[in-house]
């Protein structure tokens, strides 16, 4: 064996602790880290910078989709203020809530609730509709919902329809009951 006493192990070991020194000294690994550091930092600092325009950018597009929605909440507080007066001026339009801006059609004698909501889904939804349609939109309504030719006239809707709008319903009652 090459070594055998402690002071040779010693002298070994204090050989190799100097040349790990002198390997740390010659190796240039110091200034690697430190560039390398340096760049995550940097490329740290780039991102908080992105993120605060992205964020400066979301705040702004926030505060703009706030304001459209205070206008249309403004507009529609508006328009629901004219929808009531003129319901409550001038229209028997019954359904709470959800009706506003029609009329109960099913209550004219001859329209049940499937024909009202065919109704509805060509645009005719208040008594005035009805009572505003001409003969040439009588006879196409009649073969539009395949009613028979004549329905409307005999069935008298248009003059059911301005009773009802005129709050006439006791006088529409006893007649159509």
């Amino acid at each position: 064996m090459l070594f055998q006493t402690p002071t040779q192990f010693a002298v070994l070991a204090l050989l190799l602790f100097a040349g790990w020194l002198f390997g740390l000294a010659s190796s240039s690994g110091g200034r690697k880290w430190k560039q390398r550091l340096r760049d995550e930092e940097a490329a740290h600092k780039a991102y908080r910078a992105e993120v605060a325009t992205d964020l400066k950018a979301r705040d702004e597009r926030l505060r703009e989709v706030e304001a459209e929605r205070d206008r249309l909440a403004s507009e529609r507080t508006t328009a629901t203020a004219a929808t009531t007066a003129t319901v409550a001026g001038g229209s028997s339009a019954g359904g709470g809530f959800f009706g506003w801006g029609r009329d109960n059609l099913s209550r004219i004698r001859g329209i049940d609730a499937d024909l009202e909501h065919a109704l509805g889904q060509r645009g005719i939804k208040t008594y005035r509709a009805i009572e505003n349609l001409s003969e040439a939109d009588e006879r196409a309504l009649e073969d539009d919902l395949r009613l028979r030719p004549g329905t409307i006239d005999s069935e008298r809707w248009r003059e059911q329809a301005s009773m009802l709008r005129e709050g006439h319903d006791d006088d529409h009652r006893s007649r159509w009951g």
